[in-house]
């Protein structure tokens, strides 16, 4: 009893969709809080400061309010925060564990976090430096993608350009 009141919480807290039918009749809206421990330098600490959030002694203070109209609002650490944040952090924050939790290693991103939890502090700085390189490549390659096509479209428009041309030259007598 109960357990399905706990999960649809953390379901909204972690920015699941809000239903209107969560709000008990008569009552205005319906208030979901939580405080979930999180550690400075955590991937979800970080995201939540960037988002404006504060952290209470290693703490973050998360709500969401739901009306009886369907209308959500999300608050982290103390801050409005869109609702798409909170979704941003449900993997960070917390892991529900069912019957096929051994299928959350097939996900590369999933390995690649277990492998540097693993590693430690150590790989911080070389990862953060990593993922700026693969960033900047990843936009370079866009943009040299880009130019690519450009060129590729200028070259078939003077084709048809040099074949109007032809044809122009061809009919003058």
């Amino acid at each position: 009893a109960g357990k399905t009141m706990v999960v649809t919480s953390l379901g909204l807290l972690l920015g699941g969709r809000a239903d209107p039918a969560l709000v008990r009749v008569g009552a205005k809206a319906a208030v979901v809080e939580g405080r979930i421990t999180v550690s400075g330098g955590d991937a979800a600490a970080l995201r939540a400061e960037e988002a404006g959030a504060e952290l209470d002694d290693g703490a973050l203070l998360i709500s969401r309010t739901v009306s009886a109209e369907g209308r959500s609002r999300a608050h982290l650490g103390g801050r409005s925060v869109p609702v798409g944040v909170l979704t941003e952090l449900a993997d960070e924050l917390v892991a529900v564990h069912g019957q096929t939790d051994q299928q959350g290693l097939l996900k590369p991103a999933r390995q690649r976090g277990a492998l540097d939890r693993y590693a430690g502090d150590g790989v911080e700085v070389p990862h953060a430096k990593y993922a700026a390189a693969y960033r900047r490549l990843r936009a370079v390659a866009t943009e040299l993608e880009e130019l690519t096509t450009r060129a590729r479209e200028r070259a078939q428009e003077a084709d048809l350009l040099r074949f109007g041309l032809n044809e122009v030259a061809a009919v003058e007598p």
